[in-house]
């Protein structure tokens, strides 16, 4: 993982992290008619977690042309306006954060575009496309939201089935990969191998997490 980039919040590169969780619960949440009192909670934490971010951007001279609050807002009403801006996608963001697992740290990457690389490798060595990287680090969102106008923050889903079929095709071929691409297509795979098996243990206790939730931001 290289790191070498500053940006003007002062984080050096690109952060991504991973969390799992059940992606019906976020979908329910935004489109409810009326909300349980289990949803009007959630929605308490969501709002809570898009004013800090909304005066973090504040402290770092940081401008939206909506606030986080508003996108969330309007996410909720099922009108999100004409702006376009990365408000509402930090808005979906804290929904999923409310509903999800705690992170897991995957690195800072200065190059994100390094995964389409990565994911020429493992192509050459017979992954097929639906396992790629790309094709959950930058698949978007579930639903429609305006235009982010920047390439970051991005947001990935894998179906959490696919982990399992992901980590035997990466581990499968990690020892074949050039060495630039080894330690990650390792890494991937053990996460995945992890996540395999809290689904069938999700499963039998009647839960279904059935998202892995990527956020590069």
């Amino acid at each position: 993982m290289d790191a070498d980039v500053r940006r003007r919040d002062g984080t050096l590169g690109y952060c991504l992290e991973m969390s799992t969780g059940d992606m019906r619960d976020v979908m329910r949440l935004l489109t409810a008619v009326e909300r349980t009192p289990e949803q009007e909670r959630a929605l308490g934490i969501v709002r809570e977690g898009c004013a800090k971010t909304d005066a973090r951007f504040r402290e770092q001279g940081i401008g939206l042309d909506v606030s986080v609050e508003q996108a969330l807002h309007e996410l909720i009403e099922g009108v999100p306006g004409g702006a376009r801006g990365a408000a509402y996608t930090y808005a979906f963001h804290e929904v999923v954060a409310a509903h999800f697992s705690d992170p897991t740290d995957l690195g800072v990457w200065s190059r994100p575009s390094w995964f389409f690389a990565l994911d020429d490798e493992l192509a050459r060595h017979g992954i097929p496309a639906d396992l790629l990287p790309g094709s959950f680090l930058f698949s978007g969102p579930p639903l429609r939201l305006p235009h982010p106008g920047d390439a970051f923050p991005q947001i990935g889903v894998l179906p959490t089935p696919r982990a399992a079929p992901l980590a035997t095709a990466y581990e499968a071929v990690a020892d074949r990969l050039g060495p630039d691409y080894r330690a990650t297509a390792r890494k991937f795979a053990e996460l995945m191998r992890f996540e395999a098996e809290e689904w069938e243990s999700a499963q039998q206790l009647g839960q279904t997490l059935d998202s892995i939730f990527f956020w590069f931001r």
